[in-house]
């Protein structure tokens, strides 16, 4: 029970359901709510897709580059750390991909870019972190296939969360403010940085104790 905790939150940090919803509103500002719900849809299923690619085929790079557990692990752990510490000191992913959406606006870049495929799937919800914490949470060395069924399913549900979340979003906001979602952001940037202390930790107590790398 315990591992699946820690499954889930690693991936809701990642992930960060209420870090999105922001985001949802201003790429889909001025639009009916129809095709509003069409475009949360397709985020989630896009973001699903990209996440369940790196789950499967995540592994089968690690092999082919032959790179020991404990080495990746370590590695890992400081990748997440440091994306932690942008989710507490720097701006928030709201912030930034609000930003990201202002700036296409002001280029005036009309090349029909679907807002669903960015910046909602990728990077909001299939952030670089959420790819590595998949890889990292279904390690063929670690965890077997029913392990790994599970961490996809607990994927899923976060990104159904986010979905939900997307559909009700301009309530929420009214409610907690950017500035809530902001400090939801931290608050989980705190979480997730422990969560990779651990691990980066747990690695190395590994390496000394059997000396594999």
């Amino acid at each position: 029970m315990e591992d699946l905790l820690d499954r889930f939150v690693t991936l809701w940090v990642v992930i960060d359901p209420i870090g999105t919803i922001p985001v949802f509103i201003a790429v889909t500002a001025g639009i009916d709510a129809a095709t509003r719900r069409r475009t949360a849809l397709q985020a989630a299923l896009v973001s699903v897709g990209v996440l369940m690619f790196f789950l499967v085929l995540g592994q089968l790079l690690i092999d082919a580059l032959d790179i020991g557990l404990n080495s990746f692990q370590v590695a890992g752990g400081i990748v997440l750390f440091l994306f932690a510490l942008t989710m507490i000191f720097g701006e928030s992913k709201a912030e930034t991909d609000t930003k990201i959406v202002e700036a296409d606006k002001s280029a005036q870049v009309r090349r029909k870019q679907n807002p669903a495929i960015f910046p909602l799937a990728v990077p909001s919800l299939a952030s670089p972190g959420a790819m590595l914490a998949v890889v990292m949470l279904t390690d063929n060395n670690r965890y077997g296939p029913i392990d790994q069924g599970i961490t996809a399913l607990v994927m899923v549900a976060v990104i159904a969360v986010a979905y939900v979340l997307m559909l009700f979003a301009e309530p929420i906001i009214r409610v907690i403010g950017h500035a809530g979602s902001a400090i939801v952001s931290r608050v989980m940037g705190m979480i997730l940085a422990s969560v990779a202390a651990n691990a980066v930790l747990s690695a190395l107590i590994n390496i000394i104790q059997t000396g594999e790398l």
